[in-house]
């Protein structure tokens, strides 16, 4: 039995040639392959900035039930309907359900939080969402503390667990505490799916590392990545690298 709750994504119709889509790396891969396979229970994403990591990340967030602003599958605010369309170009080969779920964006967990602050203040809604997420609002926190909080709180296991960029909030410190908190949900039966520029997130030891590029996405040790190499010439010697992108100047 696959102990992935999924291992594919299918492309189920092309994109139009005039959609922005078809401009996106990630996105023409899929359309000249037709899938995307997914082999580990810990899933990175990684690339340049417009290769598609978010892009694809949120289509299989919207794809399997997610709220597109993030949350579990029974969130339903909606700050801003600018969620891609690609989503309804795929399918997921689903092997099995998850107890739990959530997807874990930087972008909108501001009006995540906002959504949870205003849904327990109202006497109608029944129910203490921020109970789950630790009992303070994610407002009173610092944004990597909130970020933690979700984590550490909400995030039970035996679930799938969707994360975009959730590096923008947190310390070095802080990622390695995150890298705790995955090998937790790991050993806890869950898949995780994560969009990073961070070498740190990169280097989880039972990773599948996919890199996004013009050229398709492949299969990639985090040592060999553009972020980890860039990251490791300018800490090694900052000044030669300050005085290299002087020149291109």
């Amino acid at each position: 039995m696959n102990d992935l709750y999924f291992d594919r994504i299918l492309l189920t119709g092309p994109v139009a040639p005039e959609s922005y889509l078809a401009d996106i790396p990630a996105v023409r891969w899929l359309q000249q392959t037709g899938e995307l396979r997914l082999n580990r229970r810990v899933t990175i994403l990684v690339g340049e900035n417009g290769a598609g990591k978010s892009t694809l990340l949120e289509a299989i967030a919207v794809a399997y039930g997610f709220n597109p602003e993030g949350g579990t599958l029974n969130f339903s605010f909606a700050t801003e309907d600018s969620h891609s369309e690609l989503w309804r170009h795929i399918r997921l080969a689903k092997h099995r359900r998850p107890r739990d779920g959530f997807f874990l964006r930087a972008e909108s967990f501001y009006n995540m939080a906002t959504y949870i602050d205003r849904h327990d203040a109202d006497p109608e809604s029944g129910d203490d969402i921020i109970t789950g997420f630790g009992g303070v609002s994610l407002h009173h926190r610092s944004h990597g503390e909130s970020f933690l909080a979700a984590v550490q709180n909400r995030f039970g296991g035996h679930g799938l667990y969707l994360l975009d960029e959730p590096e923008a909030a947190l310390s070095p410190t802080k990622l390695m505490t995150l890298l705790v908190e995955i090998d937790r949900l790991v050993a806890a039966d869950s898949q995780l799916i994560l969009a990073t520029h961070s070498p740190m997130l990169m280097a989880y030891p039972e990773a599948e590392v996919l890199e996004l590029s013009e050229d398709g996405i492949h299969p990639v040790d985090y040592r060999e990545t553009e972020h980890y190499l860039v990251m490791r010439s300018f800490l090694e010697n900052p000044k030669r690298m300050f005085d290299l992108l002087r020149e291109r100047d």
